[in-house]
């Protein structure tokens, strides 16, 4: 008999077709005995495209920031991630590999950096086609004198801004969201 398992086919799970695919579970509740890749492989099978928001009123109104902890820098590298640095972000670039890591990570590796930073989550899921979120965080940023390095997210908006600066800034993202409500 011959089998109808394929490893082309979307729906097969990793380790092969062997494994015979668990219902699907609620993402608040992952398997506690599952693997990151059979996790992975179920958030991803969940998720789908989800579209995201692409309406800027509601964008700005629900954008809702978030300041992770921590401080966080921009450093390059040509030969790879060195070794217990693990990127928030990363951007190829011809000149080399840009890194956004955490400062003690960096500080311990070894990397050069200039810039450190605070980083911003905008917890709406935005559309990537979405028009004018940026623009508009940008320039109320830029009114307030702060500067802001974007990184679009599959489905968040990230805001690298000056550490010092980074609960001004957080004071400055909340009333423009109260401003668009």
């Amino acid at each position: 008999m011959e089998s109808s398992c394929s490893l082309d086919k979307p729906d097969t799970p990793p380790g092969g077709c062997g494994e015979t695919s668990p219902p699907p579970r609620p993402l608040h509740l992952p398997r506690r005995d599952s693997s990151p890749a059979r996790r992975l492989w179920w958030i991803v099978r969940s998720v789908g495209t989800m579209a995201g928001e692409s309406d800027l009123r509601k964008l700005l109104s629900g954008m809702r920031p978030e300041l992770n902890p921590g401080r966080f820098v921009f450093t390059t590298v040509t030969a790879g991630v060195p070794d217990g640095v693990h990127p928030v972000v990363t951007v190829a670039e011809p000149e080399g590999l840009t890194l956004v890591v955490r400062r003690e990570e960096a500080d311990a590796a070894g990397l050069a950096y200039d810039y450190v930073a605070g980083w911003i989550t905008l917890r709406i899921h935005s559309a990537l086609e979405a028009v004018g979120l940026t623009a508009a965080v940008s320039r109320e940023l830029a009114d307030a004198g702060l500067s802001c390095n974007v990184v679009a997210g599959f489905h968040h908006d990230h805001l690298f801004v000056p550490a010092g600066d980074a609960d001004r800034a957080m004071a400055v993202l909340e009333d423009l969201a109260i401003r668009s409500a």
